[in-house]
């Protein structure tokens, strides 16, 4: 039995498509019509102030590649506020029956990079890891990791996701370790994990399973002595009630013994509100479905130009734009062919060329990435910069 999974081949080929593309391509082809055409990929038609960081274009250059079109785009990590995040000139049918495919693999990325971006902002001077992939189907782990990372987080727990962008996941135990050596003893567990796991493998103990927070932070201690680097509160949200006050009796019971150096690991229905509440008493968090689970952006892609003239639908702007940014963080947007506001930088650049990639490296590297959504984060006074 295999899994319900689409095949890369199928997604290069045009054949992960909605069947009503498969249609105006036969139409087209029947016509003897394939025009050329400008597309733009956006998501309002105007700056609104809502801020959404850009994600997904490596894949997205990944699918164009090789096509006779020309394609510009913001560079990943980005900020965008209305006007477009990616222009495709080129015959029409060279890429029809991709518009699918394109749009998924930027909304869902830059939904999720976008989320991740909230928590790197409300706890900007604190570890947070990338915990949600089990919220998601396993084919797409990698987007939702490599994504946390574009939107700023510190690093991720899928180990076959880490495979393929190339990072190595994180991550400790979970309940389940401590549960199988029953309860009474947790101690048991504790010291097999130290003695298994590699020496690089930060000891973090899980300290919230049977009984209270602070018993068993102290029963890490004890147990591991000083190769305990920290213990992780994971208590579910039914049992929590003051989180910020467990955390701090935790620390001050430990402090108490001598064991101020004891780190704090807090997980477990996190979002940008809580980390902003808790960031002042924890070391790290671990973030799930807040970041896995986000809102895709719904971009759609538009015809702007037919023949180098403009055309658009009812309800959308015609004409190629470009989007700028001004000194002042404001977002801009305008015809491509109009002179740029004083002192703004233009976002769209170049991309793919007769279908050659022309885009330097960079655009695609995950640190320039994440480097960018911080810098451009601070410019357009986005979320908590505190």
């Amino acid at each position: 039995m295999d899994f319900d999974i689409v095949s890369p081949s199928a997604i290069h080929e045009g054949r992960a498509t909605d069947a009503y593309f498969e249609r105006t391509a036969a139409a087209l082809d029947h016509a003897g019509r394939n025009p050329t055409v400008t597309a733009e990929v956006t998501a309002d038609q105007f700056p609104s102030g809502e801020f959404e960081l850009f994600a997904g274009l490596k894949d997205a250059t990944a699918l164009l590649e090789g096509r006779d079109v020309d394609v510009d785009a913001i560079p990943e990590g980005r900020l965008f506020d209305g006007g477009p995040v990616l222009r495709i000139e080129g015959p029409y049918l060279e890429f029809a029956e991709l518009e699918t495919s394109l749009l998924g693999f930027l909304s869902h990325a830059s939904g999720v990079a976008t989320a991740a971006l909230d928590c790197r902002v409300a706890a900007p001077d604190t570890t947070v890891l990338s915990f949600g992939a089990r919220h998601v189907h396993p084919s797409i782990a990698a987007m939702i990791e490599r994504s946390a990372l574009v939107g700023g987080l510190d690093g991720i727990s899928h180990v076959a996701a880490g495979e393929v962008i190339g990072r190595e996941a994180s991550g400790t135990m979970p309940h389940a370790l401590v549960i199988c050596f029953g309860e009474g003893n947790q101690e048991d567990a504790w010291r097999a994990f130290d003695e298994a796991v590699p020496e690089s493998v930060p000891r973090i103990a899980l300290c919230d399973t049977y009984t209270d927070e602070v018993d068993e932070s102290l029963r890490a201690v004890e147990a591991l002595g000083d190769r305990l680097a920290g213990v992780r509160l994971d208590t579910t949200g039914s049992r929590r009630g003051d989180f910020k006050h467990i955390v701090r009796e935790v620390q001050w019971e430990l402090s108490a013994r001598g064991h101020e150096d004891i780190e704090m690991f807090l997980s477990g229905g996190l979002g940008p509100d809580a980390l902003r509440g808790l960031r002042d008493v924890a070391d790290g968090f671990g973030v799930g479905g807040y970041v896995s689970n986000a809102d895709p952006v719904d971009f759609a892609l538009d015809i702007v130009e037919v023949e180098g003239e403009p055309a658009a639908k009812r309800g959308k702007l015609s004409g190629a734009k470009q989007a700028y940014r001004t000194d002042d963080g404001g977002h801009h947007v305008g015809l491509a062919s109009r002179d740029a506001p004083v002192d703004a930088e233009p976002l769209l650049e170049p991309v793919i060329r007769d279908g050659d990639v022309v885009a330097d490296e960079e655009l695609f590297d995950l640190d320039a990435a994440a480097q960018r959504a911080r810098s451009d984060a601070r410019s357009v006074g986005y979320g908590d910069q505190e």
